[in-house]
């Protein structure tokens, strides 16, 4: 028998970027336990029982209104938005799409912050409007260790050993900051209106990252590790289900400890 704190069955979710390694788990996970989910994603790809996709870039407001009707259509008003689209630059990126701040490009500056601030702000003013106005809902915006503290450019040291210019860029950790306001301000725009928004701060992720890496994070993680996929889903549970229902505005950090030193 489901806990009624944590029945999500028959309720409605969306998930932005939900055919990556975290969205499909999001998708995955929310369909398990009953939810109907819609992923919205710029790629096309195969998605479990209970979930269909969208070919959607959350930076297009028409592409955006169109698809959240389509969902409101076939299943009814979204419960659960997941603002998991983003873009980010991984250990292993080309060495010629990173370097330091003083020379980082400005269209890559501006590439980042359109997917991971003005996407999001998008996600929520169609679908956070269309929760307000239905009187409930609660949207998760998802950040990073990265949004709270510097990045450690140390982790990245065996890529300079190399004789290549990597740093992890500028970009990235700014867009993500911006996330935690955002939730902040819309928590408190929405309170009144029955919608919750909390962010989710995640830390770093297992993808089979080059070994110098992981062992460069391993050695500063308090648990001695990264961040299994799976063990993200836990959090986002918990803010889609009635748990929750006196949390907004908050910030849920799952980062094995990592900004607890």
């Amino acid at each position: 028998m489901t806990d009624p704190l944590f029945d999500l069955e028959g309720r409605v979710a969306i998930v932005t970027g939900g055919l990556g390694q975290l969205g499909s788990v999001y998708a995955a996970g929310l369909a398990e336990r009953g939810m109907r989910v819609a992923v919205f994603d710029v790629e096309r790809g195969e998605v479990p029982d209970g979930v269909r996709a969208y070919e959607v870039d959350v930076t297009d407001r028409f592409a955006l209104e169109e698809a959240e009707k389509e969902v409101e259509r076939a299943w009814g008003f979204p419960h659960l938005l997941v603002n998991n689209a983003a873009l980010d630059s991984p250990p292993d990126a080309p060495a010629e799409e990173v370097g330091p701040f003083e020379t980082y490009p400005e269209e890559s500056f501006a590439a980042v912050m359109d997917v991971n601030v003005k996407g999001t702000f998008l996600c929520c003013q169609v679908v956070g409007a269309a929760m307000a106005r239905e009187g409930r809902g609660s949207i998760v915006n998802v950040s990073s260790i990265y949004g709270l503290l510097s990045p450690v450019q140390e982790l990245y040291a065996f890529r300079r050993e190399r004789g290549e210019t990597f740093v992890k860029p500028v970009a990235y950790s700014v867009s993500k900051s911006a996330i935690l306001n955002l939730t902040r301000y819309l928590a408190t725009h929405w309170a009144k209106s029955g919608v919750r928004v909390n962010t989710l701060t995640l830390g770093g992720v297992w993808n089979d990252q080059p070994r110098e890496f992981l062992d460069a994070y391993e050695a500063r993680s308090p648990m001695g590790r990264m961040l299994e996929s799976h063990e993200a889903l836990g959090a986002v549970v918990f803010l889609a289900s009635e748990a929750s229902s006196y949390v907004t505005g908050a910030n849920i950090v799952v980062d094995g400890g990592w900004s607890a030193w």
